[in-house]
């Protein structure tokens, strides 16, 4: 029987494989870290789904508008109403898998998010991610039970295998690496990436898990596979800084009646709520990020920002933030009901990544994507909520995709490596070991380099400074091929971002302040070695 792999279990990763498990279809699922630890779980906030229960009259159609609008209408507007459009079903099944999410006399509760005027965004207390993960991993585990799923955690996908034809590329499988026992296998059929962002692209600086390295991203962009709207990087305004990375203060404590302020004269002065009377401290989160650099950076202000708790009513903390409330006592050493929080805006979501169509097929043949990893939903920003939705909708669209095609694949495992087939497993060999390896110093240069050029502010000098220092770098001995692979996917970020010469969600541009309808496009990136291209890609018209 014809399988399909799927590379990574988090929530895009285990909605494919139940998805396809519901049909009759056997997957296996392939992940570095057992699915406890993806990067799902960290998801505090909730998930967006036009259920009205509230009684604003909110709509499917108004999630479509509002997310449309906070995107910089930078995405597929058609892929974009098909998830709004499926996001009850997707929380009513949510609620028959068990999922723990807050009622009140029967109905799903809503709460208020960023860049959304209406109630639409359904929790699970402070900790979301965490109770849908748990809920969808027990229901793999039936799957599993039965035969359709076959777990595989503590497993590394290096690479993938491709069988290369004159105007195009099929993927025949992937390369494994068991990290117990250091053996490598060939894996054939078709693969689905669940791989999440790049947060390995800027260690210490993401509210991200380190576990999402990028690597094979990184191996796949070198190795031909086309990339969008890289430049597009979501910096979450409440961050706080702890050892190794950022602390998420979730957009839910703000939902719930947080205030940002700076002191002014002495006084505090609630800024987002004078400067955007209509969403306050609910703002996108991009628009929010820039007013507390510009307001730090105003003489008459004395930073830093803080996030104002304190007047939060105690069953709110109770019913609602106690896991915030928690985290905060735990790394931060003080009580958020008692004091403000400073905050300031950190890397949290990577917009860009691998090109996909409406059904989550990428330029290759075979191979899929999903999640955060892929290129679809979000625009140039994406609104809270919307992350947990489109992981869930785009594992079921990319699963769909691929068990669609699979009566078609074809092609011999054989003819798609360099090297001989070597299946069964063998042990990974030493030059293999030190080709995919990443020092830590090269993981920090790296982010240290590209935060220089992708920060918050970007300029035309910044950005060539980067990207000449790539080149410097990439001319240096020593350097692993993960490591060069990864440089290439940081030099296409910054490129990316060089050839949009406008201000549009998460990218500005200080030397091109305003947006430019001209650039209500796309950037496509590709490798041709040696050089990588940026193009552009229309946004497809609205289909009736």
């Amino acid at each position: 029987m014809k399988q399909i792999n799927i590379v990574g279990a988090g929530l895009a990763g285990l909605s494919a494989a139940i998805w396809l498990a519901e049909r009759g279809a056997v997957c296996n699922l392939i992940s570095r870290q057992p699915s406890e630890r993806a990067q799902s779980v960290l998801a505090e906030g909730g998930i967006n789904a036009a259920l009205d229960t509230m009684g604003e009259g909110d709509t499917a159609d108004e999630h479509f508008q509002d997310t449309m609008r906070g995107g910089g209408d930078l995405a597929d507007p058609n892929a974009v109403r098909a998830m709004t459009a499926g996001a009850p079903e997707i929380v009513n099944w949510l609620l028959k898998l068990g999922a723990p999410l807050q009622k009140e006399d029967g109905r799903v509760l809503l709460r208020n998010f960023g860049g959304q005027k209406k109630k639409r965004t359904a929790y699970a207390r402070s900790s979301t991610g965490k109770m849908l993960m748990s809920a969808l991993v027990d229901e793999a585990r039936k799957w599993e039970a039965a035969g359709r799923i076959h777990r595989y955690s503590h497993h590394e996908a290096l690479d993938l295998a491709f069988q290369e034809e004159k105007e195009s590329r099929r993927c025949l499988g992937v390369k494994l690496r068991d990290l117990y026992s250091n053996q490598v296998w060939l894996c054939p059929g078709p693969v689905i990436l669940a791989v999440g962002g790049l947060n390995g692209f800027f260690p210490g600086q993401t509210t991200g898990t380190v576990y999402n390295t990028g690597n094979l991203a990184a191996r796949l962009f070198v190795r031909g596979v086309t990339f969008s709207n890289l430049e597009m990087i979501q910096y979450h305004p409440t961050t706080a800084a702890i050892a190794g990375k950022r602390l998420l203060i979730s957009e839910a404590a703000r939902g719930e009646g947080g205030r940002l302020f700076i002191r002014r004269g002495g006084q505090p002065w609630h800024f987002m709520e004078e400067l955007y009377p209509e969403l306050g401290n609910l703002a996108a989160r991009d628009v929010i990020s820039r007013e507390m650099v510009k307001v730090c950076a105003r003489k008459d202000c004395e930073g830093p920002v803080y996030l104002d708790l304190t007047a939060l009513n105690p069953e709110v903390w109770r019913s609602k933030l106690p896991d915030l409330r928690s985290q905060i006592q735990e790394y931060l050493f003080f009580d958020p009901a008692a004091w403000p929080i400073a905050v300031s805006p950190g890397i949290h979501f990577f917009m860009g990544g691998i090109w996909v169509d409406k059904s989550h097929r990428t330029d290759t043949a075979g191979l899929y994507a999903a999640g955060e990893c892929a290129c679809q939903y979000h625009g140039a920003n994406r609104l809270g909520g919307n992350s947990l939705l489109a992981a869930i909708y785009g594992g079921r669209q990319a699963a769909a995709g691929a068990l669609a095609d699979l009566p078609g694949i074809t092609g011999n495992l054989d003819g798609a490596w360099p090297e001989p087939d070597f299946s069964p497993p063998r042990q990974m060999t030493a030059a293999e070991m030190a080709a995919a390896g990443v020092s830590p110093a090269a993981a920090r240069r790296l982010g240290e380099l590209l935060s220089a050029g992708l920060g918050m502010i970007r300029t035309e000098a910044g950005l060539l400074e980067a990207l000449r220092q790539t080149e410097v770098w990439l001319a240096e001995e020593g350097l692993s091929a993960a490591e060069a692979d990864r440089i290439r996917l940081g030099q296409a970020m910054l490129a990316s971002a060089l050839e949009r010469r406008e201000s549009r969600g998460a990218h500005w541009r200080e030397d091109y302040p305003a947006r430019d309808e001209a650039y209500q496009r796309m950037t496509v990136a590709r490798y041709r070695s040696p050089e990588i291209a940026i193009g552009w890609q229309d946004i497809p018209p609205v289909q009736e």
